[in-house]
């Protein structure tokens, strides 16, 4: 048997014919990090990347250098779809090695969901593979109901339902309850909502062919919300946390949604749609409102929702939105913490008039490509009517960072698992 190849860190600079400034040298034994003061963390990620991309598979990290959060970051870059483990982390007084193997284990079940074909993951699998997962970690606090099909019309989902019955896989809600207090009657003290859209074609405003390609992501939140879900279970969380998860795909058929229809939600809102490609906001409305009526005074929703977020702020960060002003500015803080980078972007009430309409409420977007300016503040805009208490309590994450349609420096291609550990965190601290 092949044996692991050895990485070290080291503050020594690395031998002048490696270089000015080098940050990754190889000796007899393995290969050494050079650690720099600036973007220390970055640049171990991105030494991770390039000693995979050498074709090597399995490493040992070694030394007393490595902590948690360095161990964590090569593993980031060290990782790919078609290599979801192969880092074999040091015992060391600095470093937690049960924190980084449920990192491990919650990362690698958002990884295997996202980059999964829309063969293997799709709306109805999606949900019954989130509820496996969590119920596997908490068998005896997890209880769970999926309705799918004509059967959410019959509890008003209609978004859902639009949406994803354009495909022959019928269109489905998870609805999760993890109530490890014992008791029934116990308060939820918070609600997670996650857009499942598992391919999505953008129905009849469709998508062009090197745009619908990477769309096997777009229930990348659905992913997230329920990895920081499981993260925050493994992390010790004692309160009842709600699940939902918004599961459809968006094709075109002789049933599909249509521009010019009006869809009429469960709290009277009528929504014209102006876009067919605009359609997480559409599924995650009822979520959103499923989240409401479990009274939780905490609802977080993520979504790989805009291409205006990632106009904002890139791939490197995920967009935050909220009404509640304070809850914001806490998560962004909870990401910084988490070695998670996020930005909040603009979002008022008067946005929710950013999507006028002749013949409803609102629109689900402006019949402009993009959504016009301003589209990911005007998507939030949009969802905050179906969140409670004028928004206090709730945030919106654009998950902007979550998925890599290329491989770089830092990523590999495909999912990122960005915005997990937010999840987590803000739960543990807020729910």
């Amino acid at each position: 048997m092949s044996q692991s190849f050895i990485v070290r860190l080291t503050e020594q600079a690395a031998a002048a014919h490696w270089g000015q400034n080098t940050q990754l040298s190889f000796d007899q034994s393995g290969a050494l990090i050079h650690l720099t003061e600036q973007e220390t963390l970055k640049n171990i990620q991105k030494s991770g990347r390039a000693i995979a991309a050498q074709g090597i598979k399995a490493v040992q990290l070694a030394g007393d250098a490595w902590c948690t959060e360095s161990q964590w970051a090569f593993y980031q870059g060290f990782v790919s779809p078609k290599q979801l483990s192969g880092v074999s982390f040091v015992e060391n007084a600095q470093s937690d090695l049960a924190e980084l193997a449920q990192l491990q284990q919650a990362a690698t079940w958002a990884r295997t969901m996202i980059n999964g074909t829309a063969d293997d993951v799709f709306p109805e699998s999606l949900a019954e593979k989130a509820a496996e997962f969590i119920q596997s970690l908490a068998p005896e606090h997890v209880s769970y109901q999926i309705i799918k099909g004509d059967a959410l019309l019959e509890h008003q989902w209609v978004g859902i339902h639009a949406v994803g019955r354009g495909s022959d896989r019928k269109p489905a809600l998870l609805m999760l309850d993890y109530n490890p207090t014992g008791d029934a009657t116990a308060p939820v003290a918070a609600a997670l909502v996650g857009k499942g859209i598992t391919f999505d074609s953008g129905g009849y405003s469709i998508k062009p062919s090197e745009g619908m390609l990477g769309m096997k992501c777009d229930m990348g939140g659905a992913a997230t919300v329920t990895a920081g879900l499981a993260l925050a279970i493994s992390r010790g969380i004692d309160k009842r946390i709600k699940l939902f998860l918004c599961c459809a795909e968006n094709l075109i058929s002789g049933g599909a949604y249509k521009l010019g229809d009006i869809l009429t939600y469960k709290n009277g809102t009528t929504v014209e749609i102006v876009n067919t490609d605009a359609e997480g906001r559409l599924v995650l409305a009822d979520g959103l409102m499923a989240a409401g009526e479990t009274g939780a005074p905490l609802i977080i929703d993520a979504a790989t929702l805009t291409g205006a977020a990632l106009m904002a702020v890139g791939t490197q960060y995920n967009a935050l939105f909220g009404l509640d002003k304070a809850l914001v500015r806490d998560v962004q803080q909870f990401a910084e913490d988490e070695f998670e980078a996020a930005w909040p972007l603009p979002l008022e009430k008067w946005h929710q008039q950013q999507c006028p309409s002749a013949y409803a409420d609102t629109a689900n977007s402006r019949a402009q490509k993009g959504g016009g300016f301003g589209g990911a503040s005007n998507a939030a805009g949009f969802l905050s009517r179906f969140v409670p208490n004028e928004g206090q309590g709730w945030v919106h994450i654009d998950l902007a960072g979550c998925f890599q349609d290329s491989a770089g420096a830092q990523w590999a291609a495909g999912a990122t698992t960005m915005g997990m550990r937010t999840v987590a965190r803000t739960l543990l601290e807020k729910a």
